[in-house]
């Protein structure tokens, strides 16, 4: 056995498509000015921004919820999310290392922020809602030297901290109804606070900016104004703007060496601000709330991440943005290439369908389709459309280039249309619902028409092949069966009975054999003949296997699941080659490119990551 395990190589990485931009001051600029810092899931991900070169932290065992990087960029410090009663972690990261220096474990439930001190001395750590407390960790002995509870009973719960620019021993916590500044008193292991007077003023407070004098200290609030606070005094110095505040509350800000402070709130708006007033100078609107915003060296280039997962650059002199990353901000579900190209591919999940381009990771097309989820994409073999199944009940056919909408089928399915698949003469589509029917649909010119309908499966129809003669497919379904159609005389030819909901299937290219997956982390093989079992694999340790494609040659297959990675396998040995590690989320989809360079994995933490195939034939 051992010998076996060391033959299991890691599957190389190749880039991620991805930034979850609800962690607030989770896209941070590295002080070499060279790279860009965010979290995508449980991975931390270091991107060059001359080349977009990525690096990943891979270490938190659940979603990463804040991020800070020290004063020289030494380290790195994120917190993380886990389970009630669980403890959530802290890992402080050597930057050049690409390393874990660190992992300091105290907090329940979240860690809701970080903050190092200017020297790098200490890092200041805040528990979330169910934790409530603060707590200082020395990085030299990489252990904590003193906590306390974050804010007073009468107070709600704190949301943000941060340090002071010239002293290691003073920081400022902030929330509902509660804004302190503390002390560090180092000789007898405590920190002491002491509550800021706001008067009547009752606010909850989401982001301190101190600029670097550290005279003053400028809060974001969530009724969209911005407190000025005396740090000397403790006292409110004014409060602004008076008429116009800031639509859904202020989310970050920062101090530029003007004076002047860039804001952004949570209905997408970034603004240039005078800090006498609060009076907006210049303002653009983006999509999404913003919920990080990052300053390159002295501010010449301003870095903001948005709640929509985007990632736009902005020139300080004309206050244009350009948008330099986009990626899904929900649960990603299917992906597919077009035939016979590597170039290019579609993914899909709530709201929008997806193309990029293969090599740059950059998105070409959007196609917008409100509140609705998009649960299958796929391309027509002539390229000339894009199908997709949507959770209303319909099928939808748009232009490749343009996105525009070419054909609807309504009310294909009861239960929403749950997987979709063309015959290869592009004149047919077979779709499954989640009420477990099978249907047959004639694509005509501007039109459709419905050829037949078949009711076998009793719950919803998981994955859909058609066999490269378009004579027959194969459905697999969540009611433990896989039934292969005769697609001439509309009939069940064979039913394959699994032990498991089943998710996925495959035929072999010699299309003698098919494989499925399901709930019971096994896969099967069958023969398509007669449906008889030829041998069962046990592929994961965990959770059920969601997605498998197999390569052309039929040698190698790849599987992903529950169990977060990404698998691919001899077909006759039966043994696994190549291990991937790298999603957070459970894998909805795997498929390999046409010219089989490429996997491309999708998950529903909204990620798209994309493999260097090991197997290149």
């Amino acid at each position: 056995m051992a010998a076996e395990a060391q033959e299991v190589l890691k599957l190389q990485l190749e880039a991620v498509i991805g930034f979850n931009g609800h962690v607030f001051s989770g896209l941070q600029v590295h002080p070499d000015r060279e790279h860009l810092i965010y979290p995508l899931g449980c991975t931390l991900i270091i991107k060059n921004l001359r080349d977009w070169k990525q690096d990943f932290l891979h270490g938190h065992t659940n979603n990463v919820s804040c991020v800070s990087v020290s004063r020289s960029g030494t380290y790195i410090a994120s917190g993380q999310v886990t389970f009630m009663g669980f403890k959530a972690d802290v890992i402080i990261w050597d930057y050049a290392k690409r390393d874990i220096h660190a992992r300091l474990i105290l907090h329940k439930a979240k860690v809701e922020a970080l903050a190092f001190s200017p020297n790098e001395k200490y890092l200041v750590s805040l528990g979330g809602q169910d934790d409530g407390s603060i707590v200082v960790w020395s990085l030299e002995k990489k252990e904590a030297i003193c906590g306390s509870p974050a804010s007073a009973h009468s107070a709600g719960h704190c949301l943000t901290i941060s340090y002071c620019n010239l002293s290691d021993d003073v920081f400022i916590s902030a929330g509902d109804g509660t804004l302190r500044v503390w002390e560090l008193d180092l000789p007898n292991r405590k920190i002491r606070p002491t509550e800021c007077q706001t008067g009547q003023l009752k606010r909850v407070i989401k982001y301190i900016e101190i600029p670097e004098d550290d005279a003053f200290f400028y809060c974001g609030t969530t009724s969209g104004d911005i407190l000025k606070v005396n740090l000397k005094s403790r006292l409110l110095n004014s409060c602004g703007p008076v008429k116009h505040k800031f639509s859904k509350g202020v989310n970050a800000m920062k101090m530029l060496k003007t004076g002047d402070l860039l804001v952004g709130s949570g209905d997408g708006t970034f603004s240039l601000c005078s800090v006498t007033n609060f009076k907006i100078i210049k303002s653009v609107m983006l999509e999404g709330g913003v919920s990080s915003v990052a300053l390159r060296g002295e501010g010449q280039q301003v870095y903001v991440g948005t709640e929509a997962s985007q990632i736009y650059r902005f020139s300080y002199t004309d206050f244009t943005p350009e948008l330099i990353a986009t990626s899904h901000s929900s649960a990603v579900w299917d992906a597919a290439f077009p035939v016979g190209t590597s170039e290019l591919f579609a993914s899909c999940s709530q709201d929008d369908i997806r193309v990029w381009h293969t090599e740059s990771s950059k998105e070409l097309l959007r196609i917008r389709v409100p509140n609705m989820t998009c649960n299958a994409v796929g391309f027509m073999r002539d390229g000339r459309s894009i199908y997709s199944a949507w959770n209303d009940g319909k099928i939808r056919l748009f232009a490749p280039e343009s996105g525009r909408l070419m054909l609807v089928i309504p009310n294909a399915h009861s239960m929403g249309v749950t997987a979709l698949k063309s015959t290869s003469d592009c004149k047919r589509l077979v779709s499954g619902g989640g009420e477990g029917q099978v249907r047959v649909w004639e694509i005509l010119q501007n039109t459709h028409r419905l050829i037949a309908s078949m009711k076998e499966h009793q719950a919803s129809v998981n994955a859909i092949k058609v066999k490269s003669n378009d004579e027959e497919c194969v459905t697999a379904s969540s009611d433990g069966t896989c039934i292969i159609w005769d697609l001439v005389r509309f009939v069940r030819n064979q039913m394959v009975l699994v032990n498991t909901l089943c998710k996925s299937v495959c035929y072999h290219p010699q299309e003698y054999q098919i494989i499925t997956s399901g709930t019971d982390r096994k896969v099967g093989y069958w023969e398509v003949y007669d449906g008889a079992a030829i041998r069962e694999l046990e592929v994961s340790q965990s959770g059920a296997i969601n997605g498998m494609d197999i390569s052309a040659e039929g040698g190698h297959f790849i599987t992903g699941g529950d169990e977060k990675l990404v698998k691919v396998w001899r077909y006759t040995d039966g043994d696994v080659t190549h291990v991937g590690v790298g999603h957070s989320g459970s894998i909805s989809s795997v498929c390999l490119c046409p010219n089989s360079r490429f996997i491309i994995s999708t998950s529903t933490d909204g990620a798209v990551l994309r493999w260097r195939f090991p197997h290149l034939t």
